[in-house]
């Protein structure tokens, strides 16, 4: 979450700046509706209804930051690198989930629900397929990580397939039609799995499996950020056009985010199943454009308090659920209401000290190790004979 691309390194830090806003968001939204999964003030319930499309900008932010990186090195001629890709989301991405997975299958106590899938389908991120909440809820956000890691293992090699027949800037084809399939996807699941439980107690249950979480259904805010960054690579005087207009943009992707809050009212309903996830894919696309924009007010404003929570959103989302949970329990036996306003900002104050333990025991020191490695094997291919480096 901290990596930056082509275009940002090009155009200066500031661009941090905005997309620091942008993650803030994002984690900001997520907790609040996982929230309500514990006892909370009844404010919480409407504060957080919107909240599960935090992962959807999430989705844009990610699919910016890291297909950037991968279209700066295409325009400047370069290989793809894919063993160096996989090696630092390896690093970025494990260390810290596998902590929080060993604390869940360790620990039953930093379980905020029953049951927990099978070890295996955490250790290849396949847990978001057939996800039965009922069942299987504990751990249940980690579904979000792995269509992250199952869309970055296609992604290079996609690119590297589209190279090698040269297609070029036809490649923006394959991003269109895989942003249709998923409309069209969704309406066959909503169809044939979704709806023959329209008048069951288990219809969230079926809709949850067979819509929200399937990697097929969830491309929408990654193809988005794909498609974002490509625009910007590799069509200069298009991206500086959109740029100049930050500020208009800012106010077009608040305006689609109303529309979409409004459209999704019933996140489950048809219209919102199939549609819903492009709209909010597109509108927080348009935020992230906004966001990278010199002009925009997001792109300008140094944040001190929002980096350092971006700084910290990985870790915040991997165990927020598990600290809220043990917090909610400590505190109750010491006689603070779970549903009070105190409660919460305890809940709140606790997920930030484990994000911070978690970020400078675990995170940091594992990104600095990946940069010393880095930095010894490129030292060490400088040092061989032209010929011989790969």
């Amino acid at each position: 979450m901290t990596q930056l691309n082509g275009l940002a390194k090009q155009a200066g830090n500031n661009k941090l700046f905005g997309l620091d806003h942008l993650r803030t968001l994002a984690i900001t939204l997520v907790f609040f509706f996982h929230y309500q999964l514990f006892q909370h003030p009844e404010w919480v319930r409407q504060a957080g209804s919107f909240g599960w499309t935090g992962v959807d900008l999430f989705f844009v932010l990610s699919g910016y930051l890291i297909a950037g990186q991968l279209f700066s090195r295409i325009a400047q001629g370069k290989c793809l690198a894919m063993g160096e890709f996989y090696f630092k989301r390896a690093f970025r991405i494990l260390p810290a989930y596998l902590v929080i997975l060993t604390l869940y299958f360790c620990l039953p106590a930093f379980r905020e629900r029953e049951a927990l899938p099978p070890l295996w389908k955490f250790l290849t991120f396949t847990q978001n397929f057939g996800l039965d909440l009922r069942q299987q809820g504990t751990f249940s956000h980690a579904w979000s990580l792995c269509i992250e890691e199952q869309f970055y293992l296609l992604l290079p090699l996609i690119m590297l397939t589209f190279l090698f027949f040269r297609a070029g800037k036809k490649a923006v084809y394959l991003l269109l039609f895989l942003f249709i399939l998923g409309i069209v996807v969704r309406i066959g699941s909503w169809f044939g799995q979704v709806l023959p439980f329209q008048d069951t107690d288990v219809f969230w249950v079926e809709w949850y499996k067979w819509i929200y979480y399937p990697f097929q259904t969830r491309l929408d805010g990654l193809l988005v950020g794909v498609s974002l960054a490509g625009l910007f690579q590799f069509y200069p005087g298009v991206r500086d056009r959109i740029t100049r207009q930050g500020n208009l943009l800012l106010l077009i992707g608040l305006g689609l985010i109303a529309v979409a809050y409004f459209f999704c009212s019933d996140p489950m309903s048809l219209h919102a199943s199939v549609f819903g996830f492009p709209l909010v894919a597109i509108a927080y696309g348009t935020l992230v454009a906004a966001a990278v924009s010199p002009s925009c007010i997001l792109y300008k404003f140094n944040g001190k308090i929002s980096a350092h929570i971006a700084a910290l959103s990985y870790a915040i989302y991997l165990s927020h659920k598990g600290v809220i949970h043990l917090s909610q329990q400590l505190f109750m036996k010491w006689g603070i209401a779970g549903e009070s306003n105190l409660m919460f900002f305890l809940c709140i104050v606790m997920t930030l000290l484990g994000a911070l333990v978690l970020r400078y025991t675990i995170e940091k020191p594992f990104l600095k190790a990946r940069d010393y490695i880095l930095q010894k094997r490129r030292a060490g291919r400088e040092q061989l004979p032209v010929r011989m480096r790969a």
